[in-house]
């Protein structure tokens, strides 16, 4: 469990690197609980990386990293690392190949078209290829993101109570970048998709508690991000 020490580093020194070093540690370990097997064997895909932190603290494992997001965005020190332009919204995403393992890290809450995005998710593992996918559902305590908790105002009206009451530059906006997300139609698509299979799904920050996904309805309040490792089947 490592939300106490996400929500303590946000308030100390907010979204900062090392923040963002925790969150990938820790679902690197969960990974590799579930089976999921790190080695200068695996190619792995950085899906949406921004600053490539996960995918970097991946390469560190062994594994042959590609990042891919809509613009490159990498720290210095990944200057040189495969990289490829992609706009999950827009293009067939079956254009960046096929790997061992990809990692999707609070992407799916951005994409305008997200249900395309899992219908063709598959297309980019290799048979018996792991998929890890995260995402911040709107009615948890992070929903709005950079105006939380106004967003249990709506998406219509809560950035905008936000604004009046805390004016200045803010991140995310509704319909525009950050779109209302549900754990339930969400898992109910993964669970059609034919060539994939669930390992696991939990809270992301507090896996401890899986049982909290098995909830309908209460698990859209009490799961602060949704974190499921799927597998392409043989």
């Amino acid at each position: 469990m490592i939300i106490h020490k996400l929500i303590a580093r946000h308030l100390r020194a907010g979204a900062d690197p090392h923040f963002y070093l925790l969150q990938a540690n820790d679902a690197i370990r969960w990974m590799e609980k579930r089976g999921v097997v790190l080695s200068d064997k695996t190619e792995a895909l950085d899906l949406g990386c921004e600053h490539g932190i996960f995918g970097a603290e991946l390469s560190k494992r062994g594994c042959q990293l590609t990042f891919a997001d809509q613009q490159n965005l990498l720290r210095p020190e990944l200057a040189q690392a495969p990289f490829r332009l992609i706009n999950l919204d827009r293009d067939d995403i079956a254009i960046l190949g096929q790997y061992d393992l990809v990692v999707c890290s609070n992407v799916l809450e951005h994409l305008s078209q997200p249900v395309r995005f899992l219908e063709n998710m598959a297309n980019l593992l290799r048979p018996g290829g792991f998929f890890y996918l995260s995402w911040t559902n709107w009615l948890s305590p992070w929903g709005g993101h950079s105006f939380s908790p106004f967003h249990y105002l709506g998406p219509r009206k809560g950035h905008l109570v936000y604004d009046r009451l805390r004016p200045g530059k803010r991140r995310d906006t509704p319909f525009v970048n950050l779109y209302p997300t549900y754990i339930g139609p969400f898992l109910k698509l993964l669970r059609a998709q034919s060539s994939l299979r669930i390992v696991r799904m939990a809270p992301r920050y507090y896996p401890e508690f899986a049982f909290l996904v098995h909830l309908p309805i209460a698990r859209e309040f009490l799961c602060w991000n949704c974190a499921t490792l799927l597998q392409k089947k043989p």
